[in-house]
């Protein structure tokens, strides 16, 4: 109900606000996150990261299942057995490129120290900022499916932001290893396989052993009972949107 009296009960208003505090502040927490490690530790500061960023990160997507079908219809995508397919096939891609860090549990809980590390090898041949094609593939097939006009919005918020953060991770890591990124850079693409097809980037013969990781196939495993998950997922949206606590929904 609150990010719907924040719109004015627009709730294109709604996913605007949303969309842009969490990009402001998960954004701008990164770009603190040099300085403040120095004053507070990294442990800390991850931990304060994690305290603003997610749950600004849940409220939002909850929003946006609960309004994804609200607004304008922009379009009807062919409800047909083969675009289904594509389109399921698209977001179970999408989830495999996933940025390297993320697979440092340890380093994301707090458990080690975090770092800001300078990856070169498996996925970030292809791209060296996978979260971010990952994302806007994810954020075009649901925009396709789906078709309204809060759901493109919220899709194209999500891909502006991830679009800033290849701008912004470089700024950081070049920051961050000055002598090092410039190399990494010169042999490696924000587009993918840009690097790979203009001869930058040279692909090792047995390529493909970089992919052997435990947490891909956990990665597979989740995003496979994620997609047979869909109807759960849909059924919590409509336990949301039919609360008492709102005059329409658990966020308005």
């Amino acid at each position: 109900a609150g990010a719907m009296s924040l719109g004015n009960g627009d709730p294109h208003l709604a996913t605007l606000f949303l969309g842009s505090t969490f990009a402001i502040v998960h954004s701008g927490l990164a770009a603190l996150r040099p300085k403040a490690e120095e004053i507070i530790g990294a442990r800390a500061w991850r931990v304060i990261f994690a305290c603003a960023s997610l749950p600004l990160a849940y409220a939002w997507i909850l929003f946006w299942l609960v309004h994804r079908y609200d607004g304008q219809i922009l379009w009807h995508f062919p409800q047909s057995n083969t675009s289904i397919t594509l389109l399921a096939f698209i977001n179970f891609i999408s989830f495999l490129f996933l940025y390297p860090s993320t697979f440092n549990l340890k380093e994301v809980a707090a458990v080690d120290k975090p770092q800001l590390h300078l990856w070169g090898t498996g996925v970030a041949r292809i791209t060296r900022h996978p979260q971010a094609f990952g994302q806007t593939l994810w954020s075009l097939a649901h925009g396709a499916y789906i078709g309204t006009s809060v759901t493109a919005l919220t899709m194209l918020l999500l891909i502006l932001h991830h679009a800033f953060s290849t701008w912004h991770g470089d700024q950081r890591l070049a920051a961050k290893y000055p002598d090092k990124f410039p190399k990494l850079k010169a042999s490696t693409s924000v587009i993918p396989f840009a690097a790979i097809l203009d001869g930058r980037q040279q692909l090792p013969s047995q390529y493909w052993r970089e992919w052997l990781r435990g947490p891909y196939l956990v990665i597979l495993l989740a995003t496979s009972a994620t997609y047979f998950a869909h109807p759960q997922i849909q059924a919590f949206a409509a336990i949301a949107t039919n609360t008492p606590l709102q005059s329409g929904g658990l966020l308005g």
